[in-house]
């Protein structure tokens, strides 16, 4: 049996990046998994991040999924290792965890010029120190300004994100970066894609902006070229099914919107 592409994330932030995903690679299976009766992650600990993304990762497992792309950076940053120490090495060997970091990282390296780097993402993520670490992994002078921004997620699994309300918190949590002098802008959350054109008209045209949903999907690609043996196992019957732990109205409507099409979604328990 050929197997699927799993994406996972805390909520609807994660159904921008798999559009992004699906535009650059339209060809093959995936399932999509959003937590959204416990979302947001950014504010709980550790362990109950990894609780979470343990039991969303052997879902996705249990579903045929071959590779899974945590989308969530929370999860990202404080669950993915584990999960790939642990869950995959020893109960899942053939498959595959990746996470968002590195390849935000990389891209972030590429881009800068002045080596000065805005981050914004959730409490987690920033008490984490993820993203400092990879950006400093690659290059080690690399200035990094990190900002906790824990009013975003709910803003936009709220679908409040395009309202006067959404611009005015935006603005309070980038005037600090902006002082900065940076030049490029990590969106260190999923959900955050959906503020881009918000978060462009504050910033303005001269600071780069990187987003999970443009580069999430070309290293995909880029990591599929590499690995013919994953690539092969993939089904390419062009089949999309949408999963979440609180199918609600919202979800629907929001989650479509993300995605750019109507999407139908089921209930599950993890």
């Amino acid at each position: 049996m050929k197997k699927n592409i799993g994406v996972f994330d805390s909520g609807f932030g994660g159904v921008s990046t798999l559009r992004g995903i699906v535009k650059e690679l339209p060809e093959y299976n995936y399932i999509y998994l959003g937590d959204n009766a416990r979302a947001p992650y950014g504010t709980r600990s550790q362990k109950i991040i990894y609780d979470f993304s343990h039991q969303a990762a052997n879902f996705l497992f249990e579903n045929n999924c071959q590779l899974v792309i945590f989308a969530c950076n929370t999860a990202s940053s404080k669950a993915l290792r584990g999960i790939q120490i642990k869950v995959v090495d020893k109960i899942y060997p053939e498959n595959r965890v990746l996470g968002v970091l590195i390849p935000a990282a990389e891209e972030t390296v590429k881009k800068t010029r002045n080596k000065r780097v805005g981050v914004i993402a959730t409490e987690g993520s920033v008490n984490s120190m993820a993203f400092v670490r990879e950006l400093k992994t690659i290059d080690r002078e690399i200035k990094v300004y990190q900002k906790a921004t824990p009013l975003l997620v709910p803003l936009v699994e709220s679908g409040e994100y395009s309202s006067d309300i959404g611009s005015i918190i935006l603005q309070n949590y980038l005037k600090d970066l902006l002082k900065k002098n940076i030049d490029t802008l990590v969106l260190g959350c999923t959900h955050y894609g959906i503020l881009e054109s918000k978060i462009r008209k504050i910033i303005g045209p001269n600071i780069n902006i990187i987003s999970d949903k443009r580069v999430v999907p070309k290293k995909l690609k880029n990591y599929l070229f590499r690995h013919p043996e994953i690539e092969s196992k993939l089904g390419k019957s062009r089949i999309i099914k949408f999963y979440t732990t609180d199918l609600t109205e919202k979800f629907t409507k929001l989650g479509s919107k993300f995605f750019g099409k109507k999407i139908e979604a089921k209930k599950v328990s993890l």
